[in-house]
Formats: C-alpha cells, structure tokens, sequence
C-alpha cells in the first residue's frame, strides 16, 4: 500500500492508495478517527452507491460504526446550497454529533459537499474521502478545499477543511465511463505542466495505457500527482501564494462551466480547454516557446474529444470570469506555462490579448 502524508501539524492526514483498498475503509478511518466516532454518514450518488455503497457500508460496519447513507443527483449542478441543507437537515435528524463522521464516495462533487457540510455542521466534524473518479483522486480528494456553486459562479461559496483520511482505491476506476477517465487525465496534465515535466511526458507516453485503465500506470499516475499536491498545500494550505499554481486553466475552465450551468463540460474538459487557452495567453505574450504550446495543445487534445465551445459568447466568457474567485482588485489571475514544468502567475495582461487567445482557441 502507498501512503502518503499530508503535513499539516494538527490537520496532518495520510492519502492510502492500493487496489481493493475500499474493503479496509473502514478500518482505516477508525484508525485515523479513534473510538469515539460513533455514526458514519456515507455521502454518495445513486450511480456510485450502487457499485460500492454496500462494501463500503460493510467495510464501516465491520469497524464498529452505526453507518447511514445519504445520496445526491449526480453532476456538477446538484453541487449547490439546497443540495447542502437536504444533507444539513438529515444529519440533525440523525442526530449527528461533533465526534461523528461524513464519508464521501463518489467523485468531486460528492466530496466537495461532504467537506463543505462538514466544514460548518456543528462547526465542523471529520470526514473522509473515498474518491471513485479520477479526477477526484488525484486532484479534489486532497488539500481540503470545500464547496458548492452559485448561479454566477464556480465555487464561490466554501471553507478549507481538511479531510481526516484519503483512501483510493484505483480499482474503481475500471466502473468509470471513458469520458470521465478523459477528465482526469486533462486535471494530470496540469500537474505536469506545473510542477514535473517527466509527468507530462509520461503521461503524453502512456495515454493508450492510462486510457485502457492499466492498474500500474494509473496507481503511479495517482501517487505522483497526490505527492505533488500534498508538498504544494503543505506549503500553503489557503491558496495564499503558492497553491495558486494549481489553478492553472481553471480561470476560463470555471467560466466554461458557469455559462453553460455545468451541464455541458465535465470538470476536467473545461481545465482542459482552459489550459489551452492559457498556453496561447502565454505564448502570445512571449513567455512560452511556440514548439511548447503545440505540444501542450496536442497532448490535451490527444486524451479525448472535448465538448464543442464554438456556440458561445466571448463576453459571456469574459463576464464569467470577472466574478472568479481568484480576480483580485478586479483584475483576472491566470496560471501561465514558462515551459512544460514551471508556470508563472499573471495578473496584470492586457484584457485584449486574453480575449483574442479565448478566440483564437476557442470560437
């Protein structure tokens, strides 16, 4: 089994990762809660539960917890506040207490909810992640950002709170439709392009493998990009500075989702697309080589077909992306590629040369 430790003093946790790990769940999450952790509220969606739901349920069981289970819609628009107080108000009726635990089985949304209703039931109570998407074990499950969407945007409502324990199991990959493998490629290459060229290059490599779900190229896979994540929040757990970085194609990738009402992209496709126009950005204003940014281009391009963006409106884009979360002083923060490997942030680009890239790559 690999572990990995986030080191965050008293928030510190371990990230297991080992095939048919989700049978010893729950073991593991009485090891890392301790006995006084009495219920465990298993968050999932109906499409999950149903091929994992009763092992998990069992696995906590087994570990002595009194388990219930909570299910929400499946997709990036149930990810809201009205979803948070069903899951509010079933956990006061079940008489959820500090000491309990929320567990979240499921991809990205699912977790995002489970961390953002454990974040403020109460307080604050533990929870766990049990991501079964890709992009969910490698990127959303880890470093304790939580929260759900508005109608004007992405995430804008949310806390840090840090999960007790992250355990994947990359088996549950093999129930995964290829669309949503593609989305958790597209989130790995930003880890490359960021943070480990090597990655990149072994992604770019190994993508007919990746995609055909090999169980040794997806478990190194998920390790390397939690590593490089778990290294980067330890030196900023809150986005202060350094954690920005893993934003990159997230600026135009959250706007893609908020004007299409997160039905048309999968998370990942829109950092997909975002990361593409971020490259042209950065090419553009001459910080990244030519040869580079087709390279890139070709390499997100190669994971999978993309849903179209050329029925949208550049303003729309733009107005999405004036309400992000990460604008600051009304200016828009983009993660640009130096080189596949190292990024640089920018705040101060002409709102001409961003709009001719989105064009140019987009419409």
């Amino acid at each position: 089994m690999k572990e990995i430790r986030v080191k965050l003093k008293e928030r510190s946790y371990a990230i297991h990762i080992q095939s048919t790990l989700l049978d010893e769940a729950g073991a593991l999450a009485r090891q890392a809660l301790g006995n006084n952790a009495h219920q465990a509220i298993i968050l999932s969606n109906a499409t999950v539960a149903a091929l994992y739901g009763k092992r998990l349920q069992r696995s906590f069981t087994d570990a002595g917890f009194r388990v219930q289970r909570f299910l929400i819609g499946d997709g990036e628009r149930y990810k809201n506040l009205q979803t948070a107080e069903a899951l509010y108000k079933f956990l006061i009726e079940q008489q959820v207490e500090r000491a309990d635990v929320v567990v979240a089985l499921g991809g990205g949304v699912v977790g995002d909810v489970a961390g953002f209703v454990a974040a403020t039931y109460l307080r604050g109570i533990r929870f766990v992640q049990i991501p079964t998407t890709l992009l969910a074990q490698i990127d959303s499950s880890v470093g304790g950002k939580t929260g759900v969407n508005h109608a004007l945007g992405k995430n804008l409502i949310g806390a840090f709170h840090q999960p007790a324990l992250v355990v994947i199991d990359p088996e549950t990959l093999r129930s995964l439709p290829p669309r949503e493998r593609h989305a958790g490629l597209h989130e790995a290459i930003k880890y490359g392009v960021i943070k480990d060229r090597r990655l990149f290059q072994r992604i770019a490599r190994d993508l007919d493998l990746l995609n055909g779900c090999d169980s040794e190229a997806l478990a190194q896979l998920i390790a390397r990009c939690c590593e490089i994540k778990a290294r980067v929040v330890e030196q900023d757990e809150r986005e202060g500075d350094l954690r920005r970085i893993l934003n990159f194609g997230h600026t135009v990738g959250h706007a893609l989702e908020a004007v299409t009402h997160y039905r048309r992209f999968l998370h990942g496709e829109a950092v997909g697309q975002g990361m593409r126009v971020a490259a042209r950005i950065a090419e553009r204003a001459g910080l990244l080589a030519a040869d580079e940014r087709q390279h890139l281009d070709e390499v997100v391009l190669r994971v999978g077909r993309l849903p179209t963006t050329k029925n949208l409106a550049l303003r729309d884009i733009m107005k999405a992306m004036q309400r992000d979360k990460k604008a600051a002083a009304g200016r828009l923060a983009f993660v640009l590629p130096v080189t596949i490997g190292r990024v640089v942030i920018k705040t101060d680009l002409p709102l001409p040369l961003i709009r001719s890239s989105i064009k140019e790559t987009l419409l």
